[in-house]
This record gives structure tokens, sequence and C-alpha cells, in this order.
């Protein structure tokens, strides 16, 4: 199912800007301030609101960094966890993959440690390495939204955490995200997974990481989760249905499970039209 969804998506077109409004449906009620929802296989928007407002996206943006740790760095690269990465991931009051300093890890698991549990200690050793260091990675983060046609896009860091003068995209730019980082197969399959276990080794300890979408699986194939104050709940989902690969984003949701039941009555709503 992966590689078909890849497959089709890497067929339709990458530019929100020609997709057709021309089957927008009216939606269910919905919570989220900032929405839209396409479906890739048509061309067409099936639901938009305030898709071009410009907000936080919270961890949403390290979906952007897998987007560019995937353009950089071999899987099988070996990354050592700094007593930084831990402190700013402490110091933000983030979700962590509660890796420790001086584990090393492959991009692989640091990947999954990122976007299952969000990790921000995990987006943080990955930025540092392959920026080389976080400004650079940063910036590589803002090239990449340029030439995904992300026009109303800015990173501030890898994580989404908030901070002086800080990230800002609309929910039609991370739909354009969610297509470009689905074509990726290794993207796609960690996105997809519910539960990823890292055996213990003399590099690092063992690690049972697990997915904070609770659509995965079954009810969709990823993609992230992300919440601050500032962003409210976010959601960034695809799935499949009759056929139809549907991919959406919500921003500024009102609580962790509200997101998923506005996720739950786009997806219907679309299926049954």
């Amino acid at each position: 199912m992966r590689m078909v969804i890849t497959a089709v998506l890497a067929a339709v077109t990458a530019a929100a800007g020609l997709l057709s409004p021309a089957h927008a449906e009216s939606a269910p009620k919905v919570t989220a301030t900032e929405v839209y929802l396409i479906d890739a296989t048509e061309g067409t928007v099936r639901f938009a609101r305030r898709e071009t407002r410009r907000v936080p996206v919270a961890s949403l943006a390290k979906v952007m960094t897998a987007y560019v740790v995937r353009k950089v760095a071999p899987l099988s690269d070996v990354v050592t966890v700094s007593a930084s990465d831990v402190r700013h991931a402490v110091a933000g009051g983030a979700t962590r993959a509660g890796l420790r300093a001086g584990e090393r890890l492959t991009v692989r698991d640091l990947l999954y440690g990122m976007m299952l549990p969000s990790g921000a200690d995990a987006s943080q050793a990955l930025a540092r390495r392959y920026g080389p260091g976080v400004k650079r990675f940063v910036a590589r983060m803002n090239a990449a939204a340029r030439s995904l046609g992300m026009k109303d896009t800015w990173y501030t860091n890898a994580d989404g955490l908030p901070q002086t003068g800080g990230d800002r995209s609309t929910a039609r730019d991370q739909v354009l995200l969610a297509q470009a980082a689905l074509r990726d197969p290794v993207i796609a399959q960690i996105a997809d997974t519910a539960r990823h276990v890292v055996a213990r080794t003399k590099a690092h300890r063992a690690h049972v990481w697990r997915n904070t979408n609770e659509l995965v699986p079954g009810e969709a194939f990823g993609v992230k989760t992300g919440y601050t104050r500032a962003a409210g709940h976010c959601l960034m989902f695809a799935a499949e249905r009759d056929g139809h690969v549907l991919i959406g984003v919500l921003l500024g949701d009102t609580s962790d499970k509200a997101r998923f039941r506005t996720a739950r009555r786009l997806l219907d709503t679309a299926a049954a039209t």
C-alpha cells in the first residue's frame, strides 16, 4: 500500500495553486481554525478554511526536518547525542524521545524518535549534525520550503518550539510539504508506524517509541501531530479512501482529541462524495 500511495503522490502535482477548487465540499463541523484538505488522486480541493493564514505550526516543522535530513544523510549514518541536544528539549518543555548524552543512534532510528513521539532531542541532534549546526540546518529548511513552493512559510528552528520571530506557515503550504514528504518511501513508512523499538546495544539504551497520531494505523497512514500554546493542536494527516489519497492539515484545533475528530469527519465527508 505504501508503494502505491507513493506512486500516486509522485504522479500528481505538488503545487497547490494548480489544484482545482471545483470539487470543494461543504465540510462537517470542524473546530480547527485553519484547514486544508485535498484529493491528491484527482488534484482537487475538498475543503479549505483560512488556508493561507500564516500561523505557527508547532511540531509539524519536524516533517520538514525529516524531509531535509533525507536529502543529505544516509540512513546508516551514526549520530552521537550531545548534552546540548537534551538540554534544548528539556529547557523548551518539549516532548522528547528520552535520549541521553553520549548515545549513538543511526539516522533511521533518530527519524523514528523525532516523528513518532515527536522528540525535540532527536530533531536537535539531526539538525546539529546535518547543518552542520542548527542555524545552517534551518537555512536548509527554508531553502527546501522555497523549492517546494511554500511561499508563506518561514522556519526558525528544527522542531517548531516557540521563539522570538518564530516559525510561520499555512495549512496550504503544509499540505504541499506533506505531499513532498510522503513521496519519500522512508518517511512514508515511518509516518505509518504505530510503534518502533530500538534494541539496547553498547552504543545506546533500549527505546520504545509510540506514534502520537491516534489515526495510525488503520484510519490513516500518517503523518504528524503538533502542539504549542501559540499554535494550538495541529495535525498533518493522509489516508486512502475508495482508491483516493486524501491529504489534510488542521491548525489551531481546540484539543488533542478534537483534531482527530475533525480529521475523521473530513475524511468521512470526502469519502461519501
